[in-house]
């Protein structure tokens, strides 16, 4: 089977199965893919794109194969400067699940001493991660210009 389209809001009734992917294998364009229950199809999108917990990707049956984010390596950062380091991490174009009172970065040796010399507290996790978008909902890209 072939994906050739994604779609961002599936009906439940179209969902054949679920595919588990960390958000390395979530930037995708061609790639030969099988799913959690071993349904095999060629993703053969137009363009490289980010894809996001919830999106799908359309079979050339009809049907649905929803993505679901796998649980991965994490450092978990939490400090009372938490708006200074998402900063330093923004600046950097790490990407970064940010919420409430906590971020979420993928492990980075460089960026773990910075987060302590910032005063962040950082604890190593396994958990699900859904990075912020680029600006203007962009999401990845391949190059940065300015």
């Amino acid at each position: 089977m072939i994906a050739e389209k994604i779609v961002f809001h599936p009906r439940k009734e179209q969902i054949e199965d679920t595919i588990t992917l960390f958000y390395h294998e979530r930037f995708i364009r061609r790639k030969k893919l099988i799913s959690d229950n071993k349904i095999e199809f060629l993703v053969n999108l137009p363009e490289t794109v980010s894809l996001n917990e919830n999106n799908g990707f359309l079979l050339n049956n009809g049907s649905i194969i929803l993505i679901k984010p796998a649980k991965e390596e994490l450092l978990e950062i939490v400090s009372d400067n938490l708006i200074k380091i998402t900063w330093h991490i923004g600046n950097r174009h790490i990407p970064c699940q940010i919420e409430t009172n906590r971020l979420l970065i993928q492990h980075d040796k460089v960026i773990e001493e910075l987060i302590i010399k910032l005063g962040g507290k950082i604890t190593k996790i396994k958990d699900e991660f859904n990075p912020e978008g680029g600006a203007y909902g962009l999401g990845r890209t391949h190059g940065h210009k300015h």
